[in-house]
């Protein structure tokens, strides 16, 4: 591809971003003004600024909240449960298969729960257990151990 080319598709999608921005800034502004009888959405404190609070209404001031309401945004994310490990095996020696299963779903943290099928031939059984920290108080299977570790390490020493 030319650089003239890449070029286009550069300024192309700047523009696309900033009609996007624009239009972001209109719907808010319309979400604001209708929905001023609904309850404030709480925002982290403001810090200390050097220079002053811009207009209201002008992109920087929405620049500003959006920054701030993006701040709230990851900082509920980290509790979320967003990380899971699966682990299959049979359950009963070599008679059906790899038909049973472990499953971790955590959050940032460790917390979360991890969940277990046990499948035979004539029945299944599934068993919830909660997870804190990346341990339990109920004893643990070595399949959900497993499923619990290989979270652990993929989070290493960057879990908050």
């Amino acid at each position: 591809m030319s650089s003239t080319l890449a070029g286009a598709f550069g300024v192309a999608a700047l523009f696309v971003a900033v009609l996007a921005l624009v239009f972001a800034i209109q719907a808010l502004r319309a979400r604001t003004v209708t929905s001023d009888k609904s309850a404030p959405v709480p925002l982290p404190e403001p810090e200390p600024q050097s220079e002053p609070e811009p207009k209201p209404g002008t992109v920087k001031s929405e620049l500003r909240k959006l920054g701030k309401e993006l701040a709230v945004t990851r900082g509920e994310l980290k509790e979320t449960l967003q990380h899971l490990a699966v682990v299959r095996y049979d359950a009963f020696g070599e008679t059906g298969g790899k038909l049973s299963w472990s499953m971790a779903i955590l959050d940032n943290n460790g917390d979360g729960v991890v969940l277990t099928s046990i499948n035979s031939r004539a029945d299944a059984r599934t068993y919830a257990k909660e997870i804190k920290s990346f341990a339990s108080e109920s004893k643990l299977s070595p399949e959900e151990q497993e499923a619990i570790d290989t979270l652990q390490k993929e989070a290493g020493p960057t879990v908050d």
